[in-house]
């Protein structure tokens, strides 16, 4: 699941926390039609747009894998960084 939750960590831009308590490995085919960005509205100069029949990532999750993504408010690791300098020549 650790892998999982990276994954969509990383396609949804947000912190993916695992509540679901299982272990092992697990072979996963997902497949869902990714939103549409910045990308799809450069025009007809641009890559061809991609087709928006599919589940977004919400459903084909629920459907395909019986999980489910819910939204909470709760505490995340951040790191802060007050200030910086350049190092001293030595």
């Amino acid at each position: 699941m650790a892998t999982i939750v990276r994954l969509l960590s990383q396609q949804l831009d947000r912190t993916v926390v695992d509540k679901t308590g299982l272990t092992g490995i697990y072979d996963v085919n997902l497949k869902w039609t990714p939103d549409s960005g910045p990308a799809s509205m450069m025009g007809a100069d641009s890559k061809p747009t991609p087709d928006t029949s599919g589940p977004s990532i919400f459903t084909a999750i629920q459907e395909q894998l019986g999980l489910k993504l819910d939204s909470q408010k709760g505490p995340v690791e951040v790191l802060v960084i007050d200030s910086a300098e350049r190092p001293s020549a030595n």
